[in-house]
């Protein structure tokens, strides 16, 4: 677009509140240079700007917003790609996305054949990046997740069988033109013309998918694999050609064979690295298979089947046994056993009755459900999972930034090494023409990056698919890096170590009734979410007492609670509550709370109208697998550590059963970052595991957040790895599996630069003046083939990984 023009776009803006907002913003876009008007919508969220590209680009005015202070939201899709074969192709296909107008970043994953955008579709939308990536010479086989799926299986099945169609016939025809080159035999004709007119048709159809790649990557000036590879079979079939008809070559210049076997093995490598990778994202689609394309629904008292998309919230849908539950909703009629093990990992059913909560994709097993849909399409946990996953193969470790440079510089050195060892056989070591062209072919063909450019996307995709499989949610690329550097894991106990359930265990009246102190600081603490309140109010209720109305609630995070009862004013909470109101405990008091709390129980005290009148002893159970978790930490050479709004003799009696040595204690909710902070400060790498809102702030200032799935959506949002269950043990897991993917990755990355620091010398003929040792080109493309096969194998294996962890369960 040239300069002058005019070019539209709407900024999708979050964390607007005002019309103070929307001013800052109109402001700060319409001083850019470039920017002819700005108008912002506060109900919309938008920002609508008019802009002289030749002058300001799309990028520089969602800087701007985010300066000012705000959020830019991007739309994003996940499409599948079809017809790339290496990490050259996912360079192309990411510089012709990214070349779009409105498309904020483009990554492709070679792995899983995907492209993660990030776009703003009031720029540009899925026609434009379908037609980039056709352009771009490749396949765009529509989003992932829709029906996509089978149309790209479908495509990879038509390319494996073209594939192997072409290796049949070129080793079909290749081995015996070999055995043919070789024998002595008296012929009528010139042996070079009856190689000639066998050879050629099938060279063309065999080389054909080579050259056809050569040739687009060289029109979008991409210097890929497949343009070194048509370099080494056309020089090898152009020197036969030359030498049988005597053009400056004799007809001792026959390659005829050599270029037929060799296009043949660089398609038998394809054919099986293309087979390999399509198992790479199994995870992902067994997945996709759990979502149901159909449900039954009651409307009008029937019964009628509609397709999945069609079911809205507050729809109640009918769930026969041995079907999957269509929707996540609530259970309003009925009594069966779940199966959620493809959710959550585990493998025991569930019982589920009327009011508990079912996920979309399980199986219900024995009984006829009833379940009123609350979410339903892309709002379903596994819809989520999904999602997350997908984003998540689409993300690059850091580890990756290794690979893409090396790439980057691979071609060029390896094309100068070529010339290189061709120049320096024939014109200084004096060697024969024959030999240094045989010299040259084979570098050119046996050099390649695509092992470098599979051995991180591959490890990731099935890594991350397979603890998936296990209900460990990874998300993103970065998550799986922190685990091998980690020193210390940091839990919060309540809800995490323990089961988040506490109870009363102790009422203990120092001035009232033990019923009056009960009654009320279950009145009090009627309306609070937090878990002793909860526990307090159900202690009350057992016992059928009768609450009366709470007024001026207030409540002191991590401290407690006042308000009034009854005429009475009602404090319940630990001693800095009471501090903070000018109340100390009893001597008494103080003797009995100690004693509670050395056997790890929490103490509430209770004051009416400005006077200690007793107190509460609440325990919460610990998880069953907590101990077991934290000791498998410890054998990993790893430290725990425990924070809690506990009193430091409470806290401590708790670690001490679980075997946690530092124990942070009395900690307020807003402070856990904090703490989190100081021991990042002093030296050590953090995890941290939670579950509850209060986390939110430490998961996301640890080196790595594990967020508890059974917790609250912001935790999980906050969280760097979400464990779907509410078990330890899988934090343990967690830990293991990335460190495992990322072994994985660097055992990819030795043997990808293995092969080729081993091979391209060889082929250069380093030892043939010692040993007499060369590389034929044929075999060289037989080795090129193997060294991506054996990074994708490797991968794959981690299909089979269970953590150490779980095998002790």
């Amino acid at each position: 677009m040239t300069a002058g023009a005019q070019s539209r776009a709407e900024i999708k803006v979050a964390g607007m509140t005002c019309a103070m907002c929307v001013k800052a913003i109109e402001n700060s876009l319409a001083h850019m240079e470039g920017v002819i008007s700005a108008q912002v919508n506060l109900g919309a969220e938008t920002a609508l700007v008019e802009y002289d590209p030749g002058k300001v680009d799309l990028a520089g005015l969602e800087e701007t917003v985010v300066n000012t202070g705000y959020q830019v939201v991007h739309d994003q899709a996940v499409v599948k790609i079809g017809g790339m074969s290496c990490v050259m192709c996912v360079k192309s296909a990411e510089k012709s996305l990214n070349g779009l107008e409105g498309v904020v970043s483009a990554r492709v994953n070679l792995a899983s054949e995907t492209a993660h955008v990030d776009y703003n579709s009031s720029l540009v939308g899925l026609p434009e990046i379908k037609a980039a990536i056709e352009e771009a010479g490749f396949q765009y086989l529509g989003r992932a997740g829709e029906e996509s799926a089978d149309a790209e299986e479908e495509a990879r099945q038509k390319d494996l069988r073209s594939k192997m169609i072409r290796v049949v016939v070129g080793l079909g025809l290749g081995l015996p033109l070999m055995a043919f080159h070789h024998l002595s035999v008296s012929l009528p004709w010139p042996k070079a013309y009856i190689m000639l007119i066998v050879t050629t048709p099938a060279f063309v159809y065999v080389s054909l998918p080579i050259f056809r790649a050569a040739w687009r990557g060289l029109l979008n000036r991409n210097l890929s694999m497949d343009v070194m590879y048509a370099m080494g079979i056309g020089v090898a079939y152009l020197a036969s050609l030359m030498g049988t008809f005597e053009i400056v070559l004799t007809r001792r210049f026959m390659f005829y064979d050599t270029s037929l076997m060799l296009a043949s093995f660089l398609t038998l490598g394809r054919f099986l690295e293309t087979r390999a990778k399509g198992k790479t994202g199994q995870a992902i689609k067994k997945l996709m298979g759990l979502q149901p394309k159909t449900a039954v629904i009651i409307r009008n008292n029937e019964q009628i089947q509609v397709p999945v998309e069609e079911v809205i919230p507050g729809d109640v849908v009918v769930v026969g046994p041995g079907t999957q539950i269509p929707v996540d909703g609530e259970v309003v009629e009925g009594e069966s056993y779940v199966d959620e093990s493809m959710i959550t990992g585990e493998s025991i059913p569930v019982t589920k009755r009327a009011g508990d909560q079912v996920v979309g994709g399980t199986l219900n097993t024995n009984s006829l459900l009833k379940v009123k849909a609350s979410k339903v399409g892309r709002e379903t946990v596994l819809a989520q999972i999904i999602r997350l996953v997908q984003e998540a193969q689409g993300s690059k470790p850091p580890v990756q930034r290794i690979a893409d440079t090396a790439v980057s510089y691979f071609i060029p050195v390896v094309l100068v090494v070529a010339i290189g060892a061709f120049l320096a056989w024939y014109f200084l070591a004096g060697a024969s023409l024959l030999f240094s062209l045989t010299t040259l072919i084979a570098i050119l063909v046996i050099a390649c990056p695509c092992a470098l450019g599979l051995a991180t996307p591959t490890a990731v995709t099935v890594g991350l698919g397979r603890g998936a499989e296990l209900g460990i949610l990874i998300k993103n690329g970065e998550a799986l890096e922190v685990p091998q550097r980690l020193t210390t894991v940091v839990f919060d106990k309540t809800g995490t170590l323990t089961t988040g359930r506490p109870e009363v265990t102790d009422v203990i009246p120092a001035q009232a009734d033990r019923a009056e102190i009960l009654a009320l600081a279950a009145a009090a603490e009627a309306h609070s979410p937090h878990p002793l309140a909860q526990a307090v109010v159900r202690a009350a209720e057992a016992e059928h007492l009768t609450l009366a109305e709470n007024r001026e609630v207030e409540t002191y995070p991590g401290k407690g609670i006042s308000a009034r009862v009854d005429g009475k004013r009602v404090l319940v909470g630990n001693r800095a509550l009471f501090k903070d109101h000018g109340l100390e405990w009893t001597p008494l008091m103080e003797e009995q709370a100690s004693a509670l709390e050395e056997q790890g129980k929490s103490v509430s005290g209770v004051g009416v109208d400005g006077n200690p009148a007793g107190l509460l002893g609440i325990a919460d159970q610990l998880k069953e697998t907590t101990p077991r978790a934290v000791a498998a930490l410890h054998a990993m050479g790893l430290k725990t550590a425990m924070i809690t709004g506990d009193n430091e003799k409470t806290a401590r009696a708790i670690a001490a059963r679980i075997g946690i040595k530092e124990v942070l204690a009395q900690v307020l909710p807003a402070r856990k970052s904090e703490e989190v902070k100081k021991l990042q400060e002093s030296g050590e790498v953090v995890a941290f595991v939670g579950d509850g809102i209060n986390d939110a702030p430490a998961l996301a200032q640890a080196d790595v957040g594990l967020a508890l799935g059974g917790g609250t959506d912001v935790a999980i949002e906050s969280g760097d790895i979400v464990l779907m269950k509410d078990d330890l043990i899988d934090a343990v897991a967690a830990i293991q599996l990335s460190r495992k993917v990322m072994t994985r990755i660097k055992q990819n990355l030795f043997w990808a630069f293995a092969y080729n620091s081993a091979l391209i010398p060889l082929a250069a003929g380093v030892l043939y003046p010692a040993f007499g040792l060369t590389f034929r080109p044929e075999l060289a493309g037989l080795a090129m083939a193997m060294s991506s096969v054996t990074v994708v194998t490797l991968s794959l294996t981690l299909k089979k990984f269970v953590p150490q962890v779980k095998k002790q369960a």
